[in-house]
């Protein structure tokens, strides 16, 4: 039996498979994000603890023999999150997440060397990395910094908990910018940009390797028969494609969660920082991938659905009979979809959502169908981004919460002129892909090559001829309201 932890901004999620990959038992306890500012996102890392062990013992509770025949664990997190622990092994402070946007000047300051930061990085200085929330911690928490032994990130902290160990991923510790992408290892150059050295990070594993043995104290807590092996798991993304099975450079998914997410392996690191790729390993070796990420998707749907006093389910319903007639979409209202900043291609922190061309006739449904439109533009952007230097993808799946509108599905497939396939829907993906990791630990297992075998394929979706021609131009129009917004942007955030 095999069990995957993921860590998400808004829950624990765990799952039990067994040698078949079937799934036994899932459980989920919430957390909750703190605010303290405008901008600034955070959690207590006690409260990921709590949360798994909430969905550990309800795991036990549904299935507790095969759960006791555990033989390893994979944990899936959400990546950048700065959680920092002193010499006692104690956090000093709230975990900053990756949502977090304070250290923005930080980002410019941290590039401004004299070595090209972003050739070994392999990436933007972009607010939501590590990186930058520790260098804002050196001018406004010294004293907190001082007190660091080690930087680790949100998995990696849960990790230790449960092992007493400091084990980090490739994947996820691509996400911290003091990572050397392409030959897999810390970089002692980037560190020293943040006052650090190798011996304030955890040692490097590949997501399928062994990353430490859980406590006895846990394993008598809850009944292990053996001892449990944890793996080096996986940052979230990274987790969700060996959970469909997207490790080869053919294949790629879109997320259309709270977030908008676009990701294609790649067997050779690649990088394009003109257009805030995100350029990180894979959680297999020897394998890298792309990945463009807007920061608010279904969030946006969520949003005009609450300020129009609408269902989601009715507002996709709105929509979708308003797309019928395609006059309607002509002259339709352009959103642009950047709620909460920015990043591919814009890396801007700054920028926020606006609608443009609202007349004295535009109705609620002319906004809805604006706001899903503009997320799928948004999606666009980022696919065309990692096309610059990667266009080996033929198989796109789409997964999350907005895989689940046969409209939107259909609306994006045309949007991006490519076949799109949804997936079996599993909410656990992340934590299926780290629970698969984990069966790379268990010797009785010969022909490991087997383990992460592709999700099944719910639907295929087309492009359609008459949706094709309309949105090419509303695409070019939409992305010129954001050239010409530039200076509105600048002018607005200097008030």
């Amino acid at each position: 039996m095999y069990i995957g932890i993921d860590l998400g901004t808004s829950g624990v999620k765990t799952i039990l498979i067994d040698y078949n990959q079937d799934i036994l038992a899932t459980a989920h306890s919430p957390l909750t994000v703190q605010s303290p500012q405008d901008g600034f996102n955070e959690q207590d890392p006690n409260s990921w603890i709590k949360a798994t062990e909430i969905c550990l013992a309800d795991l036990k509770k549904q299935k507790s023999k095969e759960f006791s025949n555990t033989i390893s664990i994979g944990i899936s997190g959400h990546m950048h999150g700065a959680t920092i622990i002193d010499d006692q092994g104690k956090v000093i402070r709230p975990c900053i997440l990756w949502n977090d946007t304070r250290a923005f000047k930080e980002c410019e300051e941290f590039e401004n060397q004299d070595f090209d930061v972003r050739n070994i990085s392999g990436n933007i200085a972009m607010p939501g990395f590590t990186a930058p929330k520790i260098n804002w911690l050196i001018k406004n928490e010294s004293e907190n910094f001082k007190k660091i032994s080690k930087v680790l990130l949100p998995k990696d902290y849960l990790r230790y908990y449960l092992t007493g160990e400091f084990f980090s991923d490739m994947s996820d510790a691509s996400g911290t910018l003091w990572m050397d992408i392409k030959n897999r290892q810390w970089s002692e150059q980037l560190l020293e940009i943040s006052n650090l050295n190798i011996n304030h990070m955890p040692k490097l594993v590949e997501g399928n390797q062994e990353a430490g043995m859980l406590s006895s104290k846990l394993k008598e807590k809850f009944n292990f028969n053996k001892n449990v092996i944890v793996v080096g798991g996986a940052g979230d993304n990274a987790a969700s494609a060996a959970g469909l099975g997207v490790v080869e450079e053919n294949q790629s998914f879109i997320s259309l969660g709270t977030s908008g997410v676009f990701f294609t392996p790649t067997s050779n690191f690649l990088m394009n920082t003109k257009d805030a790729v995100h350029s990180f390993c894979h959680c297999l070796p020897n394998k890298w991938h792309l990945m463009s990420v807007m920061l608010s998707a279904s969030n946006c749907l969520d949003w005009i659905s609450l300020i129009t006093g609408t269902s989601i389910s009715d507002t996709l319903k709105n929509v979708e009979n308003f797309s019928k007639d395609i006059d309607n979409i002509s002259n339709a209202p352009y959103f642009l979809p950047y709620l909460s900043g920015e990043r591919t291609p814009h890396n801007n922190p700054h920028v926020r959502g606006s609608f443009h061309f609202i007349k004295t006739t535009t109705k609620a449904t002319n906004l809805q169908y604006a706001v899903l439109e503009g997320i799928s533009f948004g999606i666009l952007d980022g696919v065309t981004s990692i096309s610059k230097v990667n266009n080996n993808f033929k198989d796109i799946f789409v997964v999350g919460g907005g895989s689940r509108s046969s409209f939107w599905i259909n609306l994006l497939a045309s949007t991006l002129n490519r076949n799109l396939h949804v997936c079996e829907q599993s909410e656990y993906g992340a934590a299926l892909g780290v629970a698969r990791l984990a069966m790379f630990a268990d010797n009785e297992i010969s022909e490991k090559e087997n383990i992460i075998k592709k999700i099944k394929i719910n639907k295929d979706y087309f492009p359609k001829d008459n949706f094709l021609n309309i949105l090419q131009k509303r695409y070019q129009i939409w992305k010129n309201i954001y050239s010409s917004n530039d200076q509105v942007i600048n002018l607005y955030n200097s008030i």
